[in-house]
């Protein structure tokens, strides 16, 4: 049976797999977006997370449809029954068809959850996060701040304060970050603390057997603060299912989309995901069943994001709930990460 965990200090219980649909409206149709949604619900699943930024790569003609794609869907839906949590897009990202560049700011908060509630055809958000900072921090492969990066920036205070009226008026529940770091979680839990305004409740970053730097310094702040994980790419884009070892055109994100997913193009990925691959052949897993499980099991993950573009793929990532990893697999995944840490931060 699928396993259910408190989300944070919120009042969600979440499924521990949650469908990610950021396909929807790219690599799926409408028709092939309901029927994941129905395979993941029959399994159990009751947590949906979406983005007003998708379907992934990002276009001006396709920006929206994966919402409106759910809607259709949930609103046929016994509603209390499910969460649903979306995102606001940050800004600096060349986003200029999202309301002319996205900014977290009242105006934005405003804009985005009205437009966000409309296509998905609901009256409320479980979790509405921000899919970015506001601030610069380095993300989606850089690794090193660079304080001449720096630009003018919507305060945290001012974030909180637009999100609590949103709260407020019905339209959310809870909210939640998305790729931030410790700094951000601790300021965003200081300030509301101090203003006694709502607290954040999860933290949506990738983490996986090749990037586990949420384990440095993320986990402990988010543990003292009782911030869930919500673990997005826990396939590493598909390279720990081993079918780029296979076959390195293979039909996938990374080479249908050019330029897309560079923090997996780096020195040490081939040779990592190899090895990972080999552990689970050694033990008779499926590679890809394996990885979803390990992060699954982590003490500070609270759920783990799935995508698939087939429903033969999700339904293998599904099953992944019913696999516990032996002592014998772990410590084999701990030799490969102690030779090899984190290829792909």
């Amino acid at each position: 049976m699928m396993e259910y965990r408190q989300l944070g200090c919120s009042d969600l219980n979440v499924s521990t797999l949650c469908l990610g649909t950021m396909t929807f409206g790219e690599q799926n149709s409408e028709q092939e977006a309901h029927q994941q949604l129905d395979l993941a619900i029959s399994h159990g699943v009751n947590f949906i997370d979406t983005a007003e930024m998708y379907p992934v790569a990002p276009r001006a003609e396709t920006q929206g449809k994966t919402e409106l794609y759910i809607g259709t869907w949930l609103k046929n839906q016994q509603r209390d029954k499910l969460i649903v949590a979306s995102k606001i897009t940050g800004p600096a990202r060349g986003f200029s068809w999202i309301r002319n560049g996205p900014r977290i700011n009242r105006t934005h908060l405003n804009a985005a959850i009205d437009t966000s509630l409309q296509r998905l055809q609901t009256d409320y958000l479980d979790l509405y996060q921000i899919h970015w900072p506001d601030r610069y921090v380095p993300m989606f492969g850089e690794t090193s701040y660079d304080r001449t990066q720096e630009h003018e920036t919507v305060a945290i205070s001012e974030q909180l304060l637009a999100l609590a009226d949103l709260i407020r008026a019905g339209k959310i529940r809870h909210i939640g970050l998305s790729n931030e770091t410790p700094w951000g979680v601790a300021e965003f839990v200081r300030c509301a603390e101090q203003l006694n305004l709502p607290k954040i409740v999860s933290i949506q970053n990738a983490y996986h057997l090749m990037n586990r730097t949420f384990e440095n310094g993320l986990a402990e702040v988010c543990h003292h603060a009782d911030v869930g994980l919500l673990a997005y790419s826990p396939l590493a884009f598909g390279h720990l299912t081993g079918k780029y070892l296979a076959d390195p055109q293979a039909r996938g994100r990374v080479n249908l989309f050019a330029g897309f997913g560079q923090r997996y193009q780096k020195v040490g990925v081939p040779e990592a995901s190899l090895a990972y691959v080999r552990i689970a052949q050694e033990y008779g897993l499926n590679p890809g069943q394996m990885a979803l499980a390990y992060a699954r099991t982590r003490w500070f993950c609270t759920s783990v994001i799935l995508g698939a573009t087939t429903l033969t793929q999700l339904k293998d990532n599904l099953d992944s709930h019913t696999i516990e990893l032996s002592a014998d697999v772990i410590e084999q995944i701990e030799n490969v990460h102690r030779r090899q840490p984190n290829p792909t931060p």
